[in-house]
């Protein structure tokens, strides 16, 4: 099977958020099942060229009533996949990947309904054939589309499907009608059932609506995503295409998230011997000039949204505060949070450690020193925090909502649960916290819970036990992918 992912971002070469972590996590497991996997990018300019090299082609790209023409470099990941980038600087020799402080790049439909349409023309001109197309998102989500109306009768495609992931609903690609002469599309495609969306385009929509098969990144998201209130106006189109949308779990990296070799942090630690955690914890303290103190310490590495629960938190920081406990909080976001959370951390420095902005090194140390990660999300797709803290030892507390009540279940200090046990004896359920009405004081509810049962050091080692050993590894979900890629496929068989 030849699988290509086509995405916006991937790590190691480029990221804005958790879409780069799974594309760039998820083809090693794919290899592993015997899966012929390649990506393909833009070449943004933060993409550095060392290990790159230019092939010797070009080809052009038809956009709107013109061609541009484009170049094609080729690199490798870190365990040999194959990637390719396309190069076309007029919409990728820029700062960011999708937009500065000043807002979203405005030439953003074009920038990537034109990566789209590259893709499959540079299929074409490297000469490679995919049996499956995964897009991501509405950056690729013209590549279903396309497959099924300009190319339909290309034979070059005649036996590639499609499969589009959606990463979070909220991100649709919503653009004015005027860019429709961007797609190259006849305006038949301007309705409700193609990509008209009250009035504008909608490339999320659109490629929802022609791929063979649609995913979510978990089970409780993609049926939350059919109710009108996790929908964003797509409830009803996802309700159609029921039968063809699943939920699979992203995974994480389990040699790269690994508190038993992660330079990053103070001192290393794993189950077997968890001391390092506290050299940890003494060390993140000091660095975010909280005192080194026995109260339980939770972390937050979040975008500072309401999406992300910042408003609850922000209702019930003040009564937070009143508890045994301190609160780290690194991200950046909205600027209303960023006034809140700061006028409160000068009130309370002894209490909150607050850097706003994003530090990939500090978060591990956060990861890997706080003793609970706190995540009220008002929705959350997957949510890759919940589970890189599990893998740390960092207890989640969570909103029950989309990946987060998927991965995190409550901790019952009376029930033995198998999923929990290990070398044969009995374990004690859950490993983490879960609070699910949308509201402050459900939030203060979870974290007195948390909080008391950190006291307890018998049950906190039996829950820390839990916590590690919970296994969230791509190599479960990859398979379920190879099983998706199959049905796909073999839906591009009856058409024929």
């Amino acid at each position: 099977m030849n699988v290509l992912i086509a995405s916006s971002e991937a790590v190691p070469f480029c990221k804005t958020g958790g879409l780069a972590d799974v594309v760039g996590a998820l083809p090693k497991e794919l290899e592993k099942l015997k899966v012929n996997v390649s990506l393909i990018l833009p070449l943004y300019r933060i993409i550095k060229r060392e290990g790159l090299k230019k092939m010797d082609l070009s080809f052009t790209v038809p956009i709107s009533d013109r061609t541009e023409e484009a170049s094609i470099w080729k690199g490798k990941t870190g365990n040999n996949i194959p990637v390719y980038f396309i190069e076309k600087d007029k919409y990728y020799d820029r700062p960011e990947l999708y937009q500065t402080a000043g807002g979203d790049y405005p030439d953003n439909a074009e920038r990537f309904i034109f990566f789209s349409r590259a893709i499959l023309e540079a299929l074409k001109a490297i000469n490679l054939k995919p049996d499956l197309i995964h897009c991501n998102d509405w950056q690729t989500a013209m590549v279903p589309i396309y497959l099924k109306t300009l190319y339909r009768v290309d034979p070059y495609f005649k036996k590639t499907s499609s499969l589009l992931t959606i990463h979070n609903l909220g991100y649709q690609g919503i653009f004015w009608h005027f860019d429709m002469h961007l797609t190259g599309l006849g305006w038949e495609y301007f309705t409700i059932e193609g990509i008209e969306f009250y009035g504008k385009i909608n490339l999320l929509k659109g490629g929802m609506i022609f791929s063979d098969i649609i995913n979510t990144v978990s089970r409780t998201y993609s049926k939350e995503i059919q109710t009108e209130k996790y929908g964003f106006g797509l409830d009803g189109v996802l309700r159609k295409r029921k039968a063809d949308l699943y939920g699979i779990i992203n995974g994480i990296d389990y040699d790269e998230w690994n508190p038993e070799t992660d330079k990053s942090i103070p001192a290393r630690y794993s189950l077997d011997n968890i001391n390092g955690k506290a050299l940890c914890k003494k060390t993140l303290q000091r660095e975010m000039g909280l005192k080194e103190r026995g109260s339980p310490l939770i972390g937050m590495i979040t975008r500072l949204t309401s999406q992300k629960g910042l408003d609850i938190l922000s209702e019930s920081i003040e009564d937070l505060m009143q508890l045994d406990l301190q609160l780290l909080i690194l991200g950046e976001g909205e600027e209303r949070y960023h006034r809140t959370i700061s006028d409160i951390s000068e009130r309370y420095p002894d209490k909150i450690g607050l850097k706003i902005g994003f530090d990939p090194i500090l978060a591990n140390k956060i990861y890997a020193g706080s003793d609970f990660f706190l995540m009220p999300s008002r929705y959350e797709p997957c949510g890759l925090g919940q589970l890189i803290s599990l893998r740390y030892g960092t207890i989640p507390i969570v909103r029950k909502t989309g990946g987060l009540a998927d991965t995190v279940k409550e901790f019952n200090p009376k029930s033995p649960h198998p999923l929990f046990t290990k070398g044969g004896q009995r374990g004690i359920s859950g490993n983490g916290f879960l609070f699910e009405e949308y509201s402050a004081k459900a939030l203060l509810k979870s974290v007195k819970k948390a909080v008391s049962l950190y006291q307890n050091k018998n049950m906190w080692k039996s829950l820390l036990h839990n916590a590690i050993s919970s296994d969230f590894s791509w190599g479960a979900s990859a398979k379920k992918y190879l099983s998706l890629y199959r049905k796909a496929i073999k839906m591009v068989g009856k058409r024929i």
